[in-house]
């Protein structure tokens, strides 16, 4: 079934990665009150984990394509929860997006904006929502960026 999304998608050159599994003991995706939650997702480019700290090496540019990265993944995650309906998606409602920061890197919201305006940019209004980004000393396997989600489904 093709949806607006996967449109958007082609129409904006992107494609997306497979959904990765678990890393640890959680699952990816849980529905609750017509809501999913979604575990943090990592940047995947080409397979390969997008590590390092901004502000210390990785450039504002890089951190914002790491979290768009991110928001790829976490469009999959959904995907695949709902067999493929993305058409099911009502709102995306909040993203929780943490930076691997240096001390005096302030710029976590822009990095954060890789991920917004994805969401924006696949599902129109639709895609707009609350948002916190939050700088950090460390996340898992040393990635750039890791972002939830929470979904409303129709």
């Amino acid at each position: 079934m093709t949806t607006h999304v996967d449109r958007k998608l082609e129409e904006l050159g992107l494609s997306l990665p497979e959904a990765a599994a678990p890393v640890a003991a959680y699952v990816p995706v849980v529905e609750a009150g017509g809501m999913l939650h979604l575990s943090g997702q990592l940047p995947f480019k080409a397979g390969q984990l997008v590590t390092g700290r901004l502000g210390d090496g990785v450039s504002l540019e890089d951190g914002q394509e790491a979290a768009k990265l991110c928001g790829l993944m976490i469009v999959a995650q959904v995907k695949k929860y709902l067999g493929g309906d993305l058409s099911r998606v009502k709102r995306i409602v909040k993203l929780g997006v943490f930076v691997n920061s240096a001390a005096d890197f302030t710029d976590q919201p822009k990095v954060a904006n890789g991920a917004s305006e994805l969401m924006v940019a696949l599902f129109g209004d639709a895609g707009k929502h609350a948002r916190s980004a939050v700088g950090v000393p460390v996340l898992p396997l040393g990635a750039a960026v890791e972002v939830d989600a929470i979904v409303e489904l129709a």
